[in-house]
């Protein structure tokens, strides 16, 4: 059934007051910080998303969205990230239509599925392409930002109070209807706001407004900020500053000097303003997590060569400074180098959520090492619905099982993660007072395809310490050899290794492994095109 509503300032008003009236603020989802973790609560339990993300139009295909769902919960996510569309959720101003909405909602729910929309407002992947025709045919009104040689683009200027007033007001009226329509269930457990903001071509923009400010003096809350938390500032920030003398007042260009990088500095704070600005209305609306995402600067391109001025991770204090009411930032990752992306985002207590991935088979293997290594909140691989069957869907099966244990024993010190290819093919972790090496499968000289020059599938596992000398190892196409810590202490052996299973927390063993599985009592080890979850006991002697 289609929902429209007609937002007057007295409805508007009223939605406002019922929101005051949602459950506790405790009983919402909310990010909890756990020893080194941030972690997801839902209904008072941290929540591993095991997600996948839904291609930018699918959604607004209502009729098809049950049978996508129901295909989703097959392929083994608990969670969907969805877009929310600005221009379908306002085709005329002031008049709300939450169809779509709700359609996600219902088949989300059908299908015991958690959901995350992702605010299409303002920008889309540094366009504007989701603002209502409304917004776009009234340019005047709702400028847009204009690129050095004069030309305006296709994307709204963030130095626009009115911009910034429709959009606020549609992701107000959004968390609103979600305040009002599913606080009880609890069925969308964050949201994002907008999508891979940044500036491109230019590093910043050239609107009238936008270069008076770039001219005017650094806000003194963002020299505020780099005064007070200069110990932490993300070294390419702090390099940039002190090599300008650490200005305290000053000119953009004086306090960062000249260049892109200046340019791009100022774009970030001032688009962490605007979103501050509709981040922190929708949460006086709903007040659920809310985290930005990013296009990443890769492949070694300058500011304004890819969507500069982004939440991305050299401008995470600039970004903590003009936003504090988002959560935390996340990667999109399309390029390689997946573990020295995670180090960058899992950083300055930016906790890890991968909310757009490539969807490729390597994913199975990748998805272990984010929850092992970095404490991941979630794993989302981009165009899910496409997907027809992927190793993905086992390795989200194994961290099912996990869930309860990983939750557990995130922050704690108590987990590892591998990721092996045949570049890198092997690394030593430390855990427990236990050295651990980790290889991958074809590394062994016996194995055939350590020698014939042929591609390796990607392979991962995620370790977690039960005990002193107790762990579970879970993944696939790995190896590992448990060492003491320390040169002088008793040798570390395999006490036994056994197949299992976990159900709500609790190990139950399924038959022993030892001999040829064990490589005679020297490590334990899952194959290729297995997925595993195995418990190894260990003992010393000298």
């Amino acid at each position: 059934m289609k929902t429209t509503t007609i937002l007057t300032p007295l409805l508007a008003a009223l939605l406002l007051a019922s929101c005051s009236r949602r459950p506790a603020q405790e009983s919402l989802p909310r990010l909890a910080v756990q020893g080194a973790a941030t972690q997801l609560m839902v209904s008072g339990k941290p929540f591993l998303m095991l997600g996948g993300e839904l291609g930018n139009s699918t959604a607004a295909n209502l009729s098809a969205l049950d049978t996508v769902f129901a295909h989703l919960r097959r392929v083994g996510l608990n969670t969907v990230l969805t877009p929310a569309y600005w221009e379908l959720i306002e085709p005329q101003e002031g008049r709300f239509d939450f169809t779509s909405i709700d359609a996600a909602i219902a088949a989300a729910r059908a299908h015991d599925l958690k959901l995350v929309f992702l605010w299409f407002g303002a920008w889309k992947n540094s366009m504007s392409c989701y603002a209502p025709l409304w917004v776009k045919e009234s340019y005047a009104k709702y400028p847009r930002a204009r690129a050095k040689s004069g030309r305006p683009l296709e994307m709204l200027t963030p130095f626009s109070d009115a911009n910034l007033a429709a959009d606020r007001r549609a992701f107000v009226a959004l968390m609103g209807h979600l305040a009002l329509t599913d606080a009880a269930e609890r069925t969308v457990i964050m949201v994002q706001v907008e999508n891979e903001i940044g500036m491109i071509p230019d590093a910043r923009d050239y609107c009238p407004e936008a270069t008076a400010r770039f001219t005017a003096p650094v806000p003194r809350q963002l020299i505020g900020y780099l005064s007070a938390h200069e110990a932490t500032l993300h070294p390419a920030l702090r390099a940039r500053w002190e090599a300008n003398g650490r200005q305290a007042e000053g000119s953009w260009q004086k306090v960062f000097g000249e260049g892109l990088e200046a340019d791009e500095i100022f774009m970030a704070y001032h688009y962490g303003l605007f979103v501050e600005e509709v981040a922190r209305a929708g949460k006086e609306a709903y007040a659920l997590p809310m985290y930005l995402n990013a296009a990443l600067n890769s492949r070694g391109r300058k500011p304004g060569q890819y969507p500069s001025a982004g939440p991305l991770a050299h401008l995470l204090d600039v970004w903590r400074a003009a936003a504090p009411s988002i959560d935390f930032i996340a990667p999109d990752i399309y390029d390689p180098g997946f573990a020295s992306w995670c180090a960058q985002y899992h950083a300055s207590g930016n906790p890890l959520f991968i909310p757009e991935i490539r969807m490729s088979d390597d994913n199975a293997a990748k998805v272990f090492y984010a929850f092992g290594e970095h404490d991941a909140m979630g794993f989302s691989p981009f165009s899910i619905e496409d997907v027809r069957t992927s190793p993905l869907s086992k390795s989200y099966g194994v961290l099912r099982q996990l869930a309860p244990l990983l939750a557990e024993a995130q922050g704690k010190g108590k987990t590892c993660g591998f990721l092996f290819d045949r570049d890198s093919a092997w690394r030593v972790a430390e855990l427990g007072g236990y050295r651990i090496l980790g290889q991958h499968v074809y590394a062994f000289g016996w194995s055939p395809r350590a020698r014939d020059g042929s591609p390796w599938p990607e392979a991962g596992a995620l370790v977690i310490q039960l005990s002193d000398d107790e762990f579970l190892v879970a993944g696939s196409g790995v190896a590992v050899t448990f060492m003491s810590a320390h040169p002088d202490a008793p040798v570390t052996g395999i006490g036994y290794v056994d197949k299992v299973t976990v159900a709500n927390g609790n190990v139950t063993p399924l038959y022993r492994l030892n001999g040829d599985q064990s490589h005679q009592g020297r490590h334990l080890r899952i194959e290729v095109g297995d997925w595993d979850i195995q418990r190894i006991k260990l003992y010393r002697y000298e």
